[in-house]
């Protein structure tokens, strides 16, 4: 096969549509793609358009195609020689598809002759890809935006129903102290048989495990404290004084002062500028 054939065989085997045009801009040669789409995209006449000047179509579509009157001036760049080459993306739609084509305009080399190649390659797919990933991308986004503010509305949420929790449990702590512990104090000091003060220390118990949340905070520290160490705990964190601690729970100072030692101990309070019933309210 001799050389010129074998260029012509390669050319008509690209899927890529080539077209050489002369100084002009007239088509001097376009390859079997070309043709091909020319037929069957319906071309009157010559479907190798062979003597058609691209240029001149491209200035018939001044004023009413920015892309088609930018190639016409970038060939005539090419041709002249101050534009080495150019390439851009344009879309070339039918009734029943949509299709995107890359186009490059390329100088032909050859020393003496002003000519340039024209390429137009299906770029459908790529564009397509592209589409779908962008309106992905989109899509996730605007999931993400929703997400983020339903994160924000549960933290608003759980704030103020943190804060409401804390203000009725106080407002139940404050209520058994100032209306029911008072009472149950004067009755320690009346004269009650036996079974009568196994009663009542029976329902101070139960009173200080319902109204005290904070031993809550206590077992979660996994602390190994004793009964008697948590009605100390309650007591001071209530503002009770050793005596007065040792007047309700009917011991000794000394054991009172005994068990705040304990209790700083497993709290980990080690320095004496650590108050602790501060440290016992922040367990609230």
């Amino acid at each position: 096969m001799k050389t010129p054939d074998m260029y012509k065989v390669i050319l008509n085997s690209l899927d890529t549509h080539v077209a050489v045009l002369d100084g002009e801009g007239y088509i001097l040669e376009t390859n079997a793609a070309w043709q091909n789409f020319a037929r069957d995209n319906g071309m009157q006449g010559a479907i190798d358009c062979v003597g058609m000047n691209y240029l001149h179509i491209c200035d018939q579509s001044k004023g009413t195609d920015i892309t088609v009157t930018t190639i016409g001036t970038a060939i005539r760049g090419v041709i002249d020689g101050t534009v080495s080459e150019y390439s851009t993306q344009y879309p070339c739609h039918s009734p029943t598809e949509k299709r995107w084509y890359s186009l490059k305009v390329l100088p032909y080399r050859s020393a003496g002759q002003q000519r340039v190649i024209i390429t137009h390659e299906n770029i459908t797919d790529m564009i397509l890809i592209q589409e779908e990933l962008r309106a992905k991308e989109e899509l996730l986004s605007h999931k993400a935006e929703k997400l983020e503010e339903t994160n924000i509305a549960m933290k608003v949420l759980l704030d103020h129903r943190n804060r409401d929790r804390q203000e009725l449990e106080n407002r139940f702590l404050a209520n058994i102290r100032e209306l029911v512990l008072p009472y149950l104090e004067k009755l320690k000091t009346a004269r009650l048989q036996q079974r009568e003060k196994a009663l009542l220390s029976i329902m101070e118990e139960h009173l200080n495990d319902i109204s005290s949340p904070f031993l809550n905070r206590l077992s979660s520290l996994h602390l190994m404290l004793t009964p008697q160490e948590l009605e100390v705990a309650l007591l001071v964190r209530q503002g009770k004084s050793s005596q007065e601690i040792s007047d309700v729970l009917n011991i000794a100072v000394a054991t009172v002062s005994f068990h705040r030692k304990k209790l700083r101990n497993k709290l980990g309070l080690e320095s004496r500028t650590q108050n602790l019933r501060t440290y016992l309210l922040s367990l609230q």
